[in-house]
């Protein structure tokens, strides 16, 4: 016994109600872990797509900027001050009690920070390809962050399942069991005990019987 505990009915009947929900309270945890690892892993794919479109956006962003400096002079300015970014949000949503945050740029009109005398059309294609690694980062790191709190979750979720599964069902089972043995333990002495009672007043009324015979004859 890993535990002192009175082997009565009421204990008895609270460890089974206690095995009861535990058992639930497992099934439970179970279900919301299948239902976090589910929304990870499909989280994990779109982060994967993601990061492969912002690479492969990079690439062409930078080849057209190579493009542009060829043409256009590596030294030349053409740019003024540029403007703080204010069209990133960020909401969230619930999934089995796990906050998720979403984060989006809002599409706006595409205003470059330069002036179209002296530039030419691969400096425009790299400045869209750049705005939209722009937009595909703000994406990516909401996804990331949601993977990071599924993650965390997703641990927590299963050391309670596992406490549940290795620690506290196994001690009410077993405190069920020991109750239980030493319960019908004492009804079979009880049992026992009474059946030496009757005989002996079977015997005792059989003595008496005899006796009055033997009195009336």
């Amino acid at each position: 016994m890993a535990e002192q505990i009175f082997p009565t009915k009421g204990n008895l009947i609270a460890c089974k109600k206690n095995l009861l929900q535990a058992k639930l309270g497992f099934d439970l945890l179970d279900r919301k872990r299948n239902v976090l690892m589910r929304e990870m892993m499909k989280l994990i794919d779109e982060a994967g797509q993601l990061q492969k479109d912002i690479g492969d956006t990079f690439t062409v962003a930078y080849s057209a900027l190579q493009a542009a400096n060829v043409t256009l002079g590596i030294g030349k300015t053409l740019g003024g001050v540029v403007q703080e970014e204010t069209q990133f949000y960020m909401s969230s949503r619930s999934i089995m009690g796990v906050d998720l945050p979403t984060t989006e740029l809002r599409v706006k009109p595409v205003m470059p920070y330069y002036g179209f005398n002296g530039s030419n059309a691969q400096l425009d294609y790299a400045y869209l390809c750049f705005n939209k690694v722009k937009a595909l980062t703000a994406r990516l790191a909401g996804v990331e962050n949601s993977v990071y709190r599924l993650a965390v979750a997703i641990k927590k979720t299963q050391r309670r399942a596992n406490m549940l599964e290795n620690v506290n069902i196994p001690r009410f089972e077993s405190n069920i069991k020991f109750i239980s043995g030493v319960l019908e333990e004492r009804e079979r002495e009880e049992f026992s005990r009474l059946k030496v009672i009757k005989r002996s007043k079977e015997k005792q009324r059989a003595f008496e019987k005899a006796k009055e015979e033997q009195l009336d004859a």
